[in-house]
């Protein structure tokens, strides 16, 4: 034991030589010391987490069986594939159609989760539910406070999720037809693709860390980030994207207010391509659109865009949708 202090006591006083020849002992030492703690290490997450264990075990045996699915509905169609170094689809989806009765009304969404499956989850049984209650005090022809009550979903989607204690987040894109209206929104990099007389229209915006203006707003308020491996940017060391919902760890920059966009649909609209990222990393907007207008039937299309992005060498999960919207047109607008 005298042995142990003594070698204690001695480390102690190299340490301090150490510091006096470096010239950080003293008040200068404990600035520069206080600045470099201001880098933020990397993230660092629980080993264990026994809610998160819970609910990931619950739904493993599902999500390792379901390696591939397809969903086909009245007006749109699906197919998901799980990634090649995925234990379990993270990707999530929602449709609800025929809101209140009325088949031109309806709401859809693509989700891509990471840190787990909870978040995306979350999102695709909530989301959908709390924008169209923040729907119910809204107006007709009230663009702006439509957009607001869109934002407020998103919102309390969020903090529902938050509450839950679980550690994980999911980007989304979705959509809401209403009245003859487009209504668009995304966290992330889910994308939302609109075939406007066989052009490719972009309709979101990638939430990424590459994009100047989410960068800077992170750095602004305190948060890190480094040019990492395979030239991508990452929050902290290890989040791509800076708009998401959930990643409690990280949610002092991971914001998860949308970005929205509204836009009257007329007989030039064809129809939507949803996606989560799985897709778009290897698959170009124009290519993707081409690809649904020669294929004419809309669930091989989306099956043959999994196919695509997949034998490029994508390792992610793939989820890809596809809307018809010549069912939403208004009346007005109908060939």
């Amino acid at each position: 034991m005298k042995e142990k202090n003594e070698d204690k006591k001695g480390m102690h006083e190299i340490l301090h030589s150490s510091q006096k020849k470096s010239g950080l002992s003293g008040n200068r030492g404990s600035a520069i010391n206080s600045k470099l703690r201001m880098r933020p290490a990397k993230l660092f997450v629980p080993d264990f987490c026994p809610r998160q264990e819970f609910i990931e075990m619950g739904l493993k045996k599902l999500k390792e069986d379901k390696k591939e699915f397809e969903v086909e509905g009245r007006d749109f169609c699906l197919a998901s594939k799980k990634g090649a170094r995925r234990e379990f689809m993270e990707d999530g989806h929602r449709e609800m159609v025929d809101i209140m009765g009325d088949p031109k009304q309806a709401f859809f969404a693509v989700i891509d989760g990471h840190g787990g499956c909870a978040a995306a989850d979350y999102v695709a049984e909530n989301l959908g539910k709390n924008i169209m209650k923040e729907l119910e005090h809204v107006g007709e022809d009230q663009e702006h406070e439509l957009q607001q009550a869109i934002r407020q979903g998103y919102s309390v989607t969020d903090k529902g999720f938050l509450s839950q204690g679980v550690s994980s987040g999911a980007c989304a894109a979705s959509v809401v037809l209403k009245d003859g209206v487009l209504h668009v929104a995304n966290v992330g990099d889910c994308r939302v693709v609109l075939s406007n007389k066989g052009v490719a229209d972009v309709l979101t915006k990638d939430h990424r860390l590459s994009s100047e203006d989410e960068r800077l707003r992170i750095e602004n308020t305190g948060g890190f980030v480094q040019h990492c491996r395979n030239g991508v940017w990452r929050l902290q060391g290890s989040l791509a994207v800076s708009r998401a919902i959930g990643d409690q760890h990280l949610k002092d920059w991971v914001i998860s207010e949308p970005e929205t966009k509204t836009i009257p649909l007329t007989s030039d609209c064809e129809f939507l391509l949803m996606a989560s990222d799985g897709l778009w990393d290897k698959v170009d907007d124009q290519e993707a659109v081409n690809v649904v207008l020669k294929e004419k039937d809309s669930l091989k299309s989306c099956k043959k865009l999994v196919y695509m992005s997949s034998s490029r060498g994508s390792m992610d999960d793939i989820t890809v949708m596809v809307i018809n919207l010549r069912s939403f047109l208004a009346a007005d607008h109908l060939p």
